[in-house]
């Protein structure tokens, strides 16, 4: 997949592609059903996103809320065989733009797009003033097709970023996963950590959550993907989410520990499957009550990975 991150100059070497714009965040399948309406087999496949997203731009200090990370994202459109990923960087220029000068200065001419797929409820430009239905006006006009895809529900339920958010609020995974999709992941680095869990017999993978909507915290069943090096592939694992009470408070984030490996993962990125929410974060009387209990969490956390395959 080719990625660039920018409209001006023009993208000379992504052009004439089939697109389908927004957020995307989460890639849910409300997301997954726009892009399918962009897949043409004459026109190569494409996405045009912004990066940051625009509600970080406008509110920077409001409560991270995204679902996925840059990466994350990028990771799982190549999956759906995107072939080109436009990241617009969403700045005061691009804010400034209105509807129609969006659609010709980025899309007919920095881009040069054929066709591009948005949802119903797509607005883009200054203040938001431009909808769906101006944007075909102007394709019209400029030279390219756009199809207006529906809102997908499952019943009376809208899929959408907000209901993932508060099933994963609420500890729900497996409802997340059936909005998504696919499971909800989080992806990122190892970093280095304090090193408790190596000393309590479960060495684990930390990883930041920084800038994400964080799930509910506690422990968690997961499947994990190392994603490069000499130990890439998949692995069962069990993996905190929160603050770690028992050792004081601190900045939330992901620690996994993945079953029957043994090697070194600093610096490497990995992608953190949540399937189930085992308890929440506690304080123990004990680090013998904690490891007794991580011992407990680890083999429930074996029983519902085994029952997957």
């Amino acid at each position: 997949m080719q990625i660039t991150d920018h409209w001006h100059p023009p993208v000379t070497d992504m052009q004439g592609a089939s697109v389908a714009m927004g957020n995307f965040d989460g890639v849910h399948q409300g997301h997954q059903r726009v892009i399918d309406l962009a897949r043409r087999p004459d026109m190569p496949l494409g996405i045009v996103t912004f990066e940051p997203h625009p509600r970080e731009f406008f509110a920077p200090d409001s409560p991270p809320f995204r679902l996925m990370n840059r990466e994350a994202r990028a990771n799982r459109l190549a999956r759906l065989g995107v072939e080109y990923l436009y990241e617009l960087p969403f700045d005061a220029q691009l804010s400034r733009l209105g509807a129609e000068d969006f659609a010709h200065k980025v899309l007919a001419q920095g881009l040069g797009v054929r066709h591009v797929v948005v949802g119903a409820d797509f607005c883009f430009g200054k203040g938001r003033s431009g909808t769906a239905s101006d944007l075909a006006a102007f394709g019209r006009e400029l030279g390219f097709e756009v199809t207006i895809a529906p809102l997908l529900a499952d019943g009376a339920h809208v899929f959408s970023s907000t209901a993932i958010r508060t099933a994963l609020t609420e500890g729900r995974p497996r409802d997340a996963a059936a909005m998504l999709g696919h499971w909800h992941r989080i992806e990122g680095e190892v970093l280095h950590g304090e090193k408790r869990g190596r000393d309590l017999g479960y060495p684990t993978a930390n990883m930041s959550i920084t800038g994400l909507h964080p799930p509910q915290f506690g422990v968690y069943a997961v499947q994990v993907d190392v994603l490069g090096g000499a130990h890439a592939g998949r692995y069962g694992g069990v993996a905190s989410i929160g603050v770690r009470p028992m050792f004081g408070v601190n900045q939330p984030n992901l620690e996994t520990y993945l079953f029957d490996f043994t090697g070194d993962l600093y610096g490497t990125h990995l992608s953190v499957a949540l399937i189930a929410h085992l308890r929440d974060e506690q304080r123990f009387d004990s680090l013998p009550a904690l490891i007794a209990q991580m011992d407990a969490d680890s083999q429930k956390a074996r029983d519902i990975l085994a029952a997957l395959d």
